[in-house]
């Protein structure tokens, strides 16, 4: 198992951070802006305005802001990993450190990236099965209780309770003691 502190992970990210297109300008800022801002503050005033000059090329700022906190320290450098997430996720899920993390034994926690998509089915199929229920819904309340029509689906819903949640289960266990003459 191996134990990568987040210095080490900086080292390891560092070529593939300062490639060219990885990070905009934008993006830099921002977390150049969440380290000076924000609590704990990793960046004094002075280190974040020389961090952020215009002047010089975003590559030698970038290659100059992760030596600084290279230098720094353990705690800056878990702080620029935890701002890097913030402003640029879908680059921090493909640093180099995390495939190897995540090749590797060690278990660290994972953001859920991926738990935010409920469904790959999309919208129309949501709709489409909130329609099925409510025309089944339609039809069971419109359709007058004959037991010559329907007596396959008294004894379906008689088990569906089982399986729908408690609050829809009352409705159809009513509907079929209405129909049985109260069990």
């Amino acid at each position: 198992m191996t134990d990568l502190t987040y210095c080490d992970r900086l080292v390891q990210d560092t070529p593939f951070l300062t490639g060219q297109g990885r990070l905009s300008e934008q993006q830099v800022d921002r977390i150049i802006l969440q380290l000076n801002r924000y609590y704990p503050q990793v960046l004094t005033n002075k280190e974040a305005e020389k961090f952020r000059n215009p002047k010089s090329s975003l590559r030698v700022r970038l290659c100059d802001l992760l030596s600084h906190l290279q230098r720094s320290g353990e705690r800056h450098c878990q702080e620029f990993y935890r701002a890097l997430y913030i402003h640029a996720q879908p680059l921090h899920s493909h640093l180099p450190s995390r495939h190897t993390l995540q090749n590797s034994d060690c278990t660290e926690l994972d953001w859920g990236s991926d738990g935010r998509e409920l469904s790959d089915r999309g919208p129309m199929s949501f709709l489409a099965g909130l329609g099925l229920a409510a025309g089944l819904a339609l039809l069971l309340y419109c359709c007058p209780p004959d037991p010559k029509v329907l007596p396959g689906a008294r004894r379906i819903l008689g088990f569906s309770p089982v399986i729908i949640d408690r609050h829809v289960s009352r409705y159809l266990l009513a509907f079929l003691a209405d129909d049985l003459g109260g069990f």
